[in-house]
């Protein structure tokens, strides 16, 4: 938890690398949050797939390193992989990574095999202690502020706040808890995108007032999503990679002229299937470095 200024906190560089995990298993085979209700088997796995490669290809393309995960077999979530790690870099160097522990049965057993591919990339792994009740579900909740030593979390719906606490007394990550309000917004992903150091993009309405004045305190600029671009397509579930350009869901007409105007160079990807479980760009990458 912090109340430091945040030109006072450290800076960091930005992830350059991107790990996305592959589709073949990806499907809607139960029901974990309000948007996948009426979905189950309705997947288009040839069409899943070639949204994922055209999102691939935007990280290679705008000259993202991409490592890829296989997907396992029973584990149709795995390829949302923001959700199963916090990687981290420290103002010293170290790197590390945060291990989730997945609100949903259905995909604990994610976790482990993100676990092993940062081990490999020489990341130390630390799951939370086993005396900390709760759950935290990894960069879903999770965000780090562009360009600093900051950590904005969100919780209510897939991650307790206590795990916050823990981390930031623990381990000294600065912290920034934003309570969640709208059981459509589960995760901070779905309502927070931060563009670049001064920029975030928002919907007003997953948060509380006091949530929402943390956030204009330390951005610059918060350009605001409307309601059905943000519950319908994800318009807030985008990605900045380099604080230049913004991978968004298509049709997010109203968010996409606030990002122009603001700057920024709009990519636009269809991601619906992938909406059909709750999920979009954001959800489906996650930063390293």
């Amino acid at each position: 938890m912090t109340d430091v200024p945040l030109d006072a906190l450290p800076a960091i560089p930005r992830p350059g690398r991107v790990l996305l995990t592959t589709p073949e298993h990806f499907e809607v085979a139960y029901v974990i949050n309000p948007h996948m209700a009426g979905n189950i088997g309705d997947v288009d796995q040839t069409r899943a797939r070639t949204q994922w490669e055209a999102l691939r290809d935007v990280y290679e393309r705008l000259g993202v390193e991409v490592s890829t995960l296989e997907g396992a077999s029973g584990l149709p979530d795995m390829v949302f992989c923001a959700n199963q790690t916090l990687p981290y870099l420290t103002p010293g160097g170290e790197r590390g990574a945060v291990l989730s522990r997945m609100h949903a049965p259905q995909r604990k057993a994610e976790v482990d095999h993100y676990a092993e591919f940062f081990q490999a990339q020489g990341y130390e792994t630390h799951g939370l202690d086993p005396d900390l009740p709760g759950d935290f579900e990894g960069m879903g909740d999770a965000i780090w502020h562009p360009g600093r030593y900051l950590l904005w979390g969100g919780y209510g719906y897939r991650t307790d706040r206590a795990v916050y606490e823990r981390l930031s007394d623990k381990m000294g990550f600065p912290v920034v808890p934003l309570a969640l309000t709208d059981p459509e917004f589960y995760h901070l992903d779905t309502c927070f995108c931060p563009l670049d150091e001064d920029t975030v993009l928002i919907y007003p309405g997953a948060f509380q007032e006091d949530g929402l004045e943390e956030i204009r305190s330390r951005f610059v600029r918060v350009l605001e999503a409307p309601e059905d671009e943000s519950r319908e397509l994800f318009a807030c579930n985008a990605h900045s990679p380099d604080g230049q350009h913004v991978i968004i869901q298509q049709g997010c007409t109203v968010t996409n002229g606030l990002l122009r105007e603001a700057g920024y160079e709009v990519i636009e990807l269809d991601t619906s299937e992938y909406l059909k479980s709750g999920g979009s760009v954001f959800c489906m990458k996650v930063m390293f470095w």
